[in-house]
């Protein structure tokens, strides 16, 4: 696990849109993740789970450049944060799907709450509870798109999660909603959607943290002599000022 040695970095790595082949051509989030776990440079490193990985790549590649250091902060917090639980993958997309509900634009909006829907199956077939039975924060949702959910429940009525649709739902089903939601949210009529994004993504974290059993702070730490050397390594920039180098200790 990195550590943090109390000293912020004087440093941010200069991340940007898509896949480079080497960290001379610069880096995305996941990618500076792999450098700093030691791992083969990749945009899909083995130190994060697959479906946080695809939150923090799309949230990346969906910020402003001007947004995009202030995500630099929690590149640490996903090192070594990954698991086989399929709560994680479901909670992951469930999070992004009723955050992205009531901002994403009308015509997405029936199949941010389909995937609402989805999530909550997958986790009442997981935790035993009735299909009906869901979270608060997804029934508040809902309740903001009364005309989206109508139309969710005639779409998804008599769904049943099974071994096989549970499989399909780690592979395609969930990777797609996490990638529906941050397009969404980008394209939302937001104040400010690459703050809405980081959150995003903070809160993925912070439920995939919470199912293996670790503080969502304890990987927020990091070695500073290691994390000079790998901004060297992408081109990385002196920090902007003392606000940007304080997003590197907190989530």
């Amino acid at each position: 696990m990195l550590r943090y040695d109390g000293q912020l970095p004087g440093l941010l790595p200069m991340l940007s849109r898509g896949k480079h082949g080497s960290p001379r051509k610069g880096a995305c989030f996941m990618e500076f993740a792999s450098l700093l776990a030691g791992e083969r440079w990749s945009d899909h490193p083995g130190c994060t789970h697959p479906l946080l990985a695809a939150v923090a790549r799309h949230v990346n590649d969906h910020t402003s450049d001007a947004g995009r250091p202030r995500l630099a902060g929690l590149i640490p917090s996903v090192i070594g944060l990954t698991g086989e639980d399929l709560h994680i993958d479901a909670r992951i997309a469930l999070r992004s799907a009723t955050m992205a509900l009531p901002v994403v634009a009308a015509e997405r909006q029936r199949v941010m709450a389909v995937s609402v829907l989805a999530c909550e199956r997958v986790l009442a077939a997981l935790d035993g509870r009735p299909v009906g039975a869901m979270e608060e924060q997804s029934r508040s949702a809902l309740a903001q798109v009364p005309h989206a959910t109508a139309w969710a429940d005639r779409f998804t009525s008599g769904a049943r999660p099974s071994a096989t649709s549970a499989k399909r739902f780690r592979r395609q089903v969930a990777p797609t909603i996490v990638c529906d939601a941050v397009e969404g949210i980008a394209q939302a009529c937001v104040p400010d959607p690459d703050a809405m994004l980081r959150d995003l993504l903070v809160q993925a974290i912070g439920e995939c943290a919470a199912w293996v059993g670790r503080d969502p702070d304890r990987g927020a730490g990091f070695d500073t002599a290691l994390w000079v050397r790998a901004c060297r390594r992408t081109g990385g920039s002196l920090a902007a000022d003392a606000t940007t180098s304080d997003e590197l200790t907190k989530h």
